[in-house]
């Protein structure tokens, strides 16, 4: 005896809103878990700013192209298109 297409239906459904009742329950849990863990990170003041460093960069022109040039090869461009308006060392 087969089981009426009702039923498998139902079954089908019944099986999907299960799976994704767990799926939120699982999603919520590791929510829960990851906000915990990050209660205990330090928290990190930003009220002192970094100290500046003002030495010259040496080689300038050099730094220049180098960085110019690895930036036209990443955005796939042309070096002459690249227009590099400052340069400050963090």
């Amino acid at each position: 005896m087969e089981p009426s297409n009702v039923f498998v239906c139902l079954m089908g459904l019944g099986t999907v809103f299960v799976g994704l009742t767990c799926i939120i329950i699982l999603c919520q849990v590791m929510s829960f878990l990851c906000m915990r863990s990050e209660a205990h990170k330090p928290v990190i003041s930003s009220e002192t700013p970094a100290p500046k460093s003002t030495s010259p960069i040496p080689n300038r022109g050099e730094f220049v192209a180098a960085v110019s040039s690895a930036i036209a090869e990443d955005l796939g461009e042309d070096v002459s298109a690249i227009r590099i308006i400052s340069i400050t060392k963090l």
